[in-house]
C-alpha cells in the first residue's frame, strides 16, 4: 500500500521543506490548507519545484504525487484521509496549531489502523508538538484520551532551514537554502518504530537540538535583521557585511553559546564551529533575503522562550553575561508599524499604552521577579522614551 502523508500548510516551508522530504521518502503528500489560491493552485498543478541554493550553485528538484484538500470547505475528507495516513505533519505557525487540532483530532479518533499515526509539528517553536497534542486532547472525548497512544504518537521535531522570501511570480515552485536539519524525537513511537524518512535524524533527546538550533540561528538571523532594519540595510547579507553589525551577531551567539556548552555539555570547540557556520549560512548573498521578512512578527520573537528572552532569562538565573542579548531584544522593540508587519503595529501600540514593567511583563511573560526583569524594564522605558 502507498505510503500517504498529511501535511498541514501549503506555504513555502511546507512545500519546500516538509513535502520535498516526504516526497523522497515515497509519500503521497496531502497538502491541506484554507487558502483557496493555494489549494487550488496545488489542485490545477501536477509538479512543482524546489531550488536548493549554496555558495557552489543550484540544483533544482521536481515534486510530484500530491493533492490539496481545503479543510474550511472540505472537512470531512480531511478527516477521512487522517484516519488512513502514516504521518501529519504541519508548518502553520505557532499561532495556528489551535485552529488545526479539531479536524486532527477527528481523524485521529476515526482511526483503526494497526499502527499509530505519528504526529510531528514542524514549527519554529520549542515542544510544537506537545502543544498541538495538547490542543488535540482538549478536542478529544475524554473517555477516548486515553487510548489516543493507540492511535497516534507525538514527536516534537527541530527544523533548520532558511526559506527567504519568493519572487512574486515563483508560483508553487520555491527558492530554498541548501543545508538543513530535521531532528524528531524517536522515542514516543516505541514498539512500533518511527516513520521511515531518511531526511529526518531520530534522536532520542531532543532539547540540545531544538535550543541550540533556536538560540543560534533564530537567533542569529533575527539579530541580523532588527539591526540591520534599524541601520537602514535591504537584505540579510547586506547587514551581515557591515562590520559593525557581525560582530554585534557574533558577541550575541557567544553569549546564547555559553549557555548550550554549559547546559548541554556540547564542547566549546563544537558550539563555535557551529555558530560560524551559522554566521556563514546567514550571509549568503543568493538567499536575497530581506529584513522585513525575517523580521516579521517582533511579539512572538520576544515572549517568554523564544531566540532573545529564552536564553538571556537563563543566562540571568545562571549568574551568566546577557548584554548582548538585551541590545538585540532593543532593536526588536523598535521594529514598530512596519508596513505589512500587524505584529509591529501591536508591538507599537503595546509600547505606547503600558508603563514599562506593564508592557515588560505582557511582551516577554516573564516574572516580576525574575532575574532578567529589571534589565528588560530597563530596555523597554529607554525605547518608550525615545519614541515618545
Amino acid at each position: 500500500m502507498e505510503k500517504k502523508a498529511i501535511h498541514f500548510g501549503g506555504g513555502n516551508i511546507g512545500r519546500g521543506f516538509v513535502a520535498e522530504f516526504l516526497h523522497a521518502a515515497g509519500y503521497e503528500v496531502v497538502f491541506v490548507d484554507v487558502m483557496d489560491s493555494i489549494i487550488n493552485a496545488l489542485q490545477e498543478t501536477k509538479s512543482y519545484q524546489v531550488t536548493e541554493v549554496s555558495d557552489e550553485g543550484e540544483s533544482t528538484k521536481t515534486i510530484t504525487n500530491y493533492r490539496a484538500i481545503n479543510s474550511k470547505t472540505h472537512e470531512s475528507d480531511v478527516i477521512k484521509e487522517i484516519a488512513t495516513a502514516g504521518i501529519v505533519t504541519c508548518a502553520v505557525g505557532p499561532n495556528i496549531l489551535k485552529f488545526i487540532a479539531p479536524v486532527i483530532a477527528k481523524g485521529i479518533d476515526a482511526r483503526t489502523e494497526a499502527t499509530p499515526l505519528a504526529v510531528v509539528a514542524c514549527e519554529n517553536a520549542i515542544g510544537a508538538t506537545d502543544t498541538l497534542h495538547q490542543f488535540i486532547k482538549d478536542n478529544t472525548a475524554l473517555e477516548r484520551i486515553g487510548s489516543m497512544p493507540d492511535r497516534a504518537r507525538f514527536a516534537n521535531s527541530a527544523i533548520d532551514r532558511i526559506v527567504p522570501g519568493q519572487a512574486p511570480d515563483s508560483g508553487l515552485n520555491v527558492r530554498i537554502e541548501k543545508f538543513y536539519e530535521w531532528a524528531v524525537e524517536s522515542t514516543p513511537f516505541g514498539e512500533f518504530g518511527h516513520p521511515d524518512i531518511p531526511a529526518i535524524h531520530w534522536v532520542g533527546h531532543l532539547e540540545p537540538y531544538i535550543e541550540r538550533k533556536l538560540f543560534t540561528v533564530n537567533t542569529g538571523h533575527a539579530t541580523a535583521a532588527y539591526y540591520g532594519y534599524n541601520a537602514g540595510k535591504k537584505t540579510i547579507a547586506d547587514a551581515l557585511h557591515d562590520d559593525r553589525i557581525r560582530g554585534i551577531v557574533r558577541d550575541v551567539l557567544q553569549e546564547t553559546a555559553s549557555l548550550i556548552i554549559d547546559k548541554h555539555e556540547i564542547s566549546a570547540a563544537e558550539q563555535q564551529e557551529y555558530v560560524e557556520t551559522i554566521i556563514t549560512r546567514i550571509s549568503n548573498p543568493y538567499l536575497e533575503d530581506n529584513v522585513e521578512r525575517v523580521g516579521r512578527a517582533p511579539i512572538r520573537k520576544v515572549s517568554r522562550k523564544e531566540r532573545f528572552i529564552g536564553p538571556a532569562s537563563q543566562l540571568a538565573e545562571r549568574g551568566g553575561k546577557f548584554q548582548s542579548l538585551m541590545g538585540a531584544f532593543e532593536m526588536a522593540l523598535r521594529f514598530q508599524n512596519v508596513e505589512g508587519d500587524e505584529e509591529s503595529v501591536e508591538l507599537a501600540k503595546v509600547l505606547k499604552e503600558n508603563s514599562p514593567a506593564d508592557a515588560a511583563v505582557q511582551l516577554t511573560g516573564l516574572d516580576r521577579d525574575h532575574p532578567l526583569f529589571p534589565h528588560v524594564v530597563k530596555v523597554v522605558d529607554g525605547v518608550q522614551s525615545d519614541t515618545k
